[in-house]
């Protein structure tokens, strides 16, 4: 038991630097630096460098439309999330094992928000916004990480092409 209670603190460090609670706050992007960390689905993108714009919109039926979305490797695409929803949702690009293992946290802590140029969280009504560079070429994964709503099937593909 005291592996697990120390597992799940580790787990908690982890997350920590960027950690705060859902809730109805705004969750636009705030205006600062945006960080650019390279991840094997890519890096943030520069508004300047857009090469289209991909809306997707979210319901409270746990789907995104479109819940495909194909790019050339290099686009940098201004990804337009509109939440149709009466609930909070969120888009957060990634790996399949990452969305796993993320999902899986929020399961156990679903207060749990994260603030990367990844992911977006929108109240019900609302839009947000992710800018991201393909610059790896491959299958990508998006989801809804609130609990429960990557449980009921809320996920989408992203297939970047040479």
């Amino acid at each position: 038991m005291k592996q697990i209670a120390i597992a799940t603190l580790l787990a908690l460090a982890a997350f920590s630097g960027s950690v705060a609670a859902h809730g109805k706050e705004n969750h636009g992007k705030p205006a600062g630096a945006v960080k650019k960390e390279q991840k094997a689905w890519g890096i943030a993108g520069d508004a300047k460098k857009v090469s289209r714009t991909v809306t997707l919109k979210m319901t409270d039926n746990m789907r995104f439309t479109p819940d495909r979305v194909e790019v050339k490797l290099g686009e940098t695409i201004r990804f337009v999330i509109i939440n149709d929803g009466a609930m909070l949702h969120e888009m957060v690009i990634g790996t399949k094992k990452e969305l796993d293992e993320h999902a899986a946290l929020m399961l156990k802590f679903p207060n749990m928000e994260h603030d990367e140029p990844y992911m977006a969280h929108v109240d019900p009504g609302k839009k947000g916004e992710i800018v991201w560079t393909f610059n790896r070429a491959g299958e990508f994964d998006f989801a809804c990480l609130i609990a429960g709503h990557y449980q009921a099937g809320m996920v989408g593909k992203i297939k970047v092409t040479p």
